[in-house]
């Protein structure tokens, strides 16, 4: 399958085969969802956090005596059935987060990749050059381009300033190194802009983890 290079003026410039073995367009769902699933668990920051009766503030003794008062035994204060007790089984600070085996990870990799083709949501431009650290530089690349304004990922083979700076003040826009990317970073954006080197990069890391 060929796909058309672009440059920054949203000209083409030549036309590239993406590499079979790569690009096959096979989705694996059930590596999207373990892959997806494992980013998002550790994102999460597990800092819910409750005070058993142990823990809260109130003396530790026996309000009254256990019999002959007519009102139910009670032991301390703190008990979790009273008003300000303590909670039972409430959520304390814990780590959700897990690792998946790097082929399982690259395979959701290669998958989003593929999900995007499917979808023509794939861009390959020849490089970004950017002389200066001004937004209008950025917006005017993406008027070439002709893109709409929805969730877009950039995908570099090194960021400099200059780019970071000039695109960082554009909410729908993100910008990433392609020794960075995942499958959850590729599949939450609605469109993929990729430069040849970028591309060259991901298409090293699958035949490589596929190799080992």
């Amino acid at each position: 399958m060929q796909l058309p290079v672009y440059n920054q003026e949203g000209k083409e410039t030549q036309k590239i085969k993406l590499d079979p073995a790569i690009f096959d367009g096979k989705v694996n769902e059930d590596v999207l969802y373990q892959a997806v699933l494992m980013y998002r668990a550790n994102r999460r920051k597990g800092l819910a956090d409750t005070l058993t009766r142990g823990e809260v503030s109130g003396s530790g003794k026996k309000p009254w005596r256990q019999k002959g008062t007519g009102r139910a035994r009670v032991g301390s204060i703190r008990s979790p059935l009273w008003r300000k007790g303590g909670v039972i089984f409430g959520p304390h600070p814990r780590d959700f987060g897990f690792e998946l085996p790097q082929k399982i990870r690259i395979a959701a990799l290669k998958s989003s990749l593929n999900a995007k083709l499917n979808e023509n949501n794939l861009l390959i431009l020849d490089e970004v050059n950017i002389g200066s650290s001004k937004t209008k530089e950025a917006v005017k690349i993406l008027s070439n381009l002709k893109l709409e304004k929805k969730s877009t990922l950039l995908m570099l083979e090194k960021i400099d300033i200059n780019a970071k700076l000039s695109f960082r003040n554009i909410g729908f826009f993100g910008i990433i190194r392609a020794s960075d990317a995942n499958a959850y970073r590729i599949l939450s954006a609605n469109k993929l802009i990729l430069t040849l080197n970028a591309l060259k990069i991901l298409a090293g890391r699958i035949k490589d983890a596929y190799t080992k």
